[in-house]
């Protein structure tokens, strides 16, 4: 990053930023009560869990503690201009990839491949927010963070659909928005130099990915009992 980018500029970049902070806070606030946290999914692996479950519940937390690692480690090289960016962002979409091929022995290639593509965008759109806030471009920066919103709800609704009754839409929808919201606050601290509050978000965006990993193999175990006999 520029260490001689004006500070009026950075603080530009807070603002642009926090319109969207605001409304994802809301959207979420709205669903759930006030003093709710990211909470473990009800259906959390207990007593009894066969080695079958636990190796899909493992699985499911490695894929996607990854994806909140490879996304910082996407972040900070964006913001420190660092050489080892599209290093990082490629190793970042691979991981996608492997999320969709993680579900395809359940749900098939073809779903395994939307996935793939539904998550792709996710990172596209993403690194495209990042360009339009570190060059202060406000106007593009209000449409991605828009796409970025749609394609949350996308996958959303494909998860729900690929598992109504062990993934509601609602909370898909919840689990989709706190993600945004807590890497959008990661990425603003990082580009105007808050560090520690961006190790702060990272921290949040951990625990909520790890209960999002447990909520889709536990409905993952619910879905197909047979198999995790």
């Amino acid at each position: 990053m520029d260490r001689s980018t004006p500070r009026p500029r950075r603080v530009r970049l807070s603002l642009a930023v926090a319109v969207f902070l605001g409304v994802a806070t809301l959207a979420v606030s709205a669903r759930q009560p006030a003093d709710a946290q990211t909470p473990a999914h009800p259906h959390a692996a207990a007593a009894g869990t066969t080695a079958s479950e636990l190796a899909l519940r493992n699985s499911m937390r490695m894929l996607w503690e990854q994806h909140v690692a490879w996304t910082r480690l996407a972040i900070v090289s964006f913001a420190g201009d660092l050489p080892d960016l599209a290093a990082t962002q490629q190793r970042l979409l691979q991981n996608q990839a492997h999320i969709g091929k993680a579900i395809v022995p359940f749900y098939g290639p073809e779903a395994g491949k939307r996935l793939t593509w539904l998550l792709r965008r996710h990172i596209v759109i993403a690194v495209e927010i990042l360009v339009d806030a570190k060059s202060g471009n406000d106007e593009a920066l209000a449409k991605d963070l828009k796409r970025w919103d749609r394609n949350a709800n996308q996958i959303a609704s494909f998860l729900h659909g690929a598992n109504p009754d062990n993934w509601p839409l609602r909370e898909m929808r919840q689990m989709m928005h706190r993600h945004l919201r807590l890497t959008t606050q990661e990425a603003v601290a990082q580009l105007t130099g808050d560090y520690a509050a961006g190790v702060r978000a990272y921290d949040g965006a951990e625990r909520e990915i790890l209960a999002m990993a447990d909520m889709l193999s536990m409905g993952i175990v619910l879905q197909f009992p047979d198999r995790f006999e």
